[in-house]
């Protein structure tokens, strides 16, 4: 991790913490990658070299990024900011992020990709900035999605939601406690080295694609670097907030819909079942759709090159495209 170039920008008297590391190529797209929980930045740590320098890994330079890894507000290295109260924490992250990238580093466009929280901040992005997000590459399309009434849904579709309940009631807890209870929780995960590392490392067995053996898709090594990074600056409450927040005052609905175009790679681990296209699309202008052979919620740290590829590949021919060219369907006629 010191290895990276690492830098923290002042934002409204906070300190975001962010990686920020030149492309090797003729011209660079910027990428600003986000994370969700219970990672932190040092999810991207294996994919950053593929996209900065793509032909030291045997690509081609004209793929090249500017890669931007921010720790989201809340998590480790950055922690907790005081955003306003009548602003979603998420859209207030987004804001911040969208400073980043434009006052901080000066960048006109850019491109997206999240999973998790950050998928949820990428369309934040994507929405509030269509003139500056060039596209978004999500591996999930976020809770706000699965929410509220769905009108004429396909057998696929009303399979998919039915799944998703059954399998939150399986696998949930971790989330009701985090949208109810989160201070209780952070009490004594903050107190104890095994109850964090313990708290972390179940959603790692459950979100891998990895069977009994969680070493198969991530080492101990990079386990440990994970959680110390938590137990360190002791940011598992703060980490946890974003939960309590959106519960309350969520970031996104499914009326909002992304019209710049956004690529979906699902792996199958990941912590529930596949999207259907045709449910996706309801809410993103999905031009790229892909089902991963294997992976899970972690996937640029567990497979980092397929990742990777998937990612460069939708973006390529994104690259020359002018923005206004780029637009997808009005949220109305997004489902047909």
């Amino acid at each position: 991790m010191n290895a990276l170039p690492q830098f923290k920008a002042d934002l409204d008297s906070d300190a975001l913490h962010f990686v920020h590391v030149k492309g090797r190529g003729p011209r660079p797209m910027p990428l600003l990658l986000l994370h969700g929980w219970p990672d932190s930045f040092y999810r991207y740590v294996k994919v950053i070299p593929l996209f900065s320098d793509p032909a030291h890994a045997g690509g081609d330079p004209k793929d090249a990024f500017d890669v931007v890894v921010p720790s989201l507000p809340g998590f480790p290295l950055t922690g907790p900011i005081a955003g306003p109260k009548d602003v979603p924490a998420n859209r207030n992250t987004a804001r911040l992020l969208w400073r980043l990238m434009t006052e901080t580093l000066g960048y006109d466009t850019f491109a997206v990709a999240g999973g998790d929280g950050g998928s949820v901040i990428a369309q934040i992005l994507a929405i509030e900035h269509p003139e500056a997000v060039i596209g978004v590459h999500l591996t999930d399309i976020g809770w706000h999605a699965t929410t509220g009434d769905h009108a004429n849904l396909s057998k696929a579709e009303s399979k998919f939601l039915d799944e998703g309940k059954k399998h939150f009631l399986a696998d949930g807890a971790y989330a009701a406690v985090q949208m109810s209870k989160p201070r209780s929780l952070a009490v004594g995960l903050n107190d104890s080295p095994i109850g964090l590392a313990s708290w972390i490392v179940d959603r790692f067995h459950s979100w891998t694609d990895s069977g009994d053996d969680i070493e198969k898709s991530v080492s101990r090594d990079e386990l440990l670097a994970n959680i110390t990074l938590y137990w360190a600056t002791q940011t598992i409450g703060s980490s946890m907030y974003s939960y309590f927040a959106e519960a309350r005052q969520p970031s996104l609905t499914p009326k909002d819909y992304v019209q710049r175009p956004v690529a979906l790679a699902l792996f199958p681990k990941d912590g529930g079942p596949m999207t259907p296209r045709r449910f996706a699309e309801r809410t993103l202008n999905v031009t790229r759709y892909t089902e991963m052979p294997r992976g899970g919620h972690f996937a640029a740290l567990e497979v980092p090159t397929m990742f990777a590829a998937d990612v460069t590949e939708f973006f390529r021919p994104l690259r020359d495209s002018p923005l206004e060219q780029q637009e997808g369907p009005h949220h109305a006629d997004a489902a047909h």
